[in-house]
């Protein structure tokens, strides 16, 4: 299909309060398909900006994160930052913070507030542990998600300690989940919900937690707690990391009856398939360390690049195991463009992850990096709410803004 030319979200105006990860991310989404991003950040910058990998000044986390947003600087702290964020509040359809539990009713712009001044307002609360229970006041961030939810206490191998991931997996996933409570919030505001916006309480452990799939029934059921496997998966086989005769790693999975039975044609042992317990997930778990040690051998004898050909044409199921140098020479990733080159005022050409997922008639786009802090000041200051040039320089310079 030919692109309309349109973004989906044309129209809709979110303010990004939030800081660091998954909040801003919720927001990073919306505006790659078009909605208006007004990025709220505190004078001295939002934390992003410091954290991490950067070049000749600028931080590629914010460049990443910030992208498609328009940045305003604004003291929530402060009374009159916070009339400055209700006047923007007015028109908007969207309000991501992440500040604790009870922090926006101390500054008296609580959702029962916000609602009153515009009644059609989402606005998500990205928290570590959500805005009730005996944790909400706790700080929150992703490691302790990570640690609370579950996925750490299973992540690793047996003989080494929990295993914590190196990115940000816990708030990736609550982002990602976000957009789709924004979404939906967004739905029912114009089908069925007369207008009226919603708060969404995102907590960041929960999301993970539910990722982690029927553990909860397991154990309620079986009584099993999951441990740690390292590669291989408690509840089917053959599945683990295999090295190859040149050095290098490759992750296969045979989580489908016939696939495990195309591996052990493709390896030589297609007399396994005839045996009971290779008929199904149970048996074969059972005799796990037996088709791993076979499965190794054969793609031990081979390079890398012989057992993905060797798996083509058998259709099995079978991948290499990327560093982010191998994924830039991957012709996969070429031909999709899942990392796409932008343009920056100052690092020049950019590449970066391209919007996901794909949309035949309202595909997303990048319009741009991270912008310089408070890029939007004027716009949004002046030109919108209509504040004097008097009055904005005395703001800035009392540190409001």
């Amino acid at each position: 299909m030919t692109p309309s030319g349109h973004k989906p979200l044309e129209g809709i105006k979110v303010v990004d309060a939030a800081s660091l990860f998954a909040g801003p991310v919720i927001a990073s989404f919306l505006g790659d398909y078009g909605a208006e991003v007004t990025k709220i950040e505190h004078p001295v910058g939002d934390n992003l900006r410091g954290l991490g990998w950067s070049k000749d000044g600028v931080s590629l986390w914010w460049a990443f994160v910030g992208r498609n947003k328009r940045s305003v600087t604004c003291k929530l702290s402060d009374p009159d930052g916070r009339d400055l964020l209700k006047e923007i509040l007015r028109d908007k359809d969207v309000l991501i913070e992440n500040f604790r539990p009870g922090t926006l009713e101390k500054w008296g712009l609580g959702p029962d507030v916000l609602h009153e001044l515009n009644p059609g307002l989402v606005i998500v609360r990205v928290t570590g542990f959500g805005q009730t229970g005996p944790y909400k006041d706790l700080p929150g961030f992703g490691t302790l998600a990570e640690s609370i939810s579950g996925y750490a206490y299973i992540n690793g191998f047996p003989d080494k300690p929990p295993a914590l991931p190196p990115f940000a997996l816990g708030d990736g996933v609550a982002a990602l989940t976000g957009v789709g409570a924004v979404m939906m919030a967004l739905w029912w505001r114009e089908h069925g919900g007369n207008g009226k916006g919603q708060v969404i309480d995102l907590s960041i452990y929960e999301p993970l937690f539910w990722l982690l799939g029927p553990q909860a029934l397991v154990y309620d059921q079986l009584g099993l707690v999951q441990e740690r496997t390292g590669n291989a998966a408690p509840f089917t086989a053959p599945r683990n990391a295999y090295q190859a005769s040149d050095g290098k790693w490759l992750g296969m999975s045979a989580s489908a009856q016939s696939i495990a039975e195309r591996v052990m044609q493709i390896i030589g042992h297609e007399e396994l398939i005839a045996e009971p317990w290779f008929k199904n997930h149970t048996g074969r778990l059972e005799h796990a360390e037996e088709l791993d040690t076979l499965i190794q051998e054969w793609i031990g004898q081979r390079t890398c690049d012989e057992v993905l050909a060797a798996f083509a044409t058998g259709e099995g199921a079978i991948a290499p195991i990327y560093s982010i140098a191998d994924i830039f020479k991957d012709p996969q990733y070429a031909a999709r463009e899942t990392i796409t080159t932008i343009q920056h005022p100052v690092l020049g050409p950019l590449k970066m992850p391209n919007v996901i997922p794909r949309m035949s008639d309202t595909p997303g786009k990048i319009e741009h990096a991270g912008p310089d802090l408070g890029n939007a000041n004027e716009q949004v200051y002046e030109h919108e709410l209509g504040l004097s040039k008097e009055r904005l320089a005395e703001l800035k310079t009392r540190g409001v803004i």
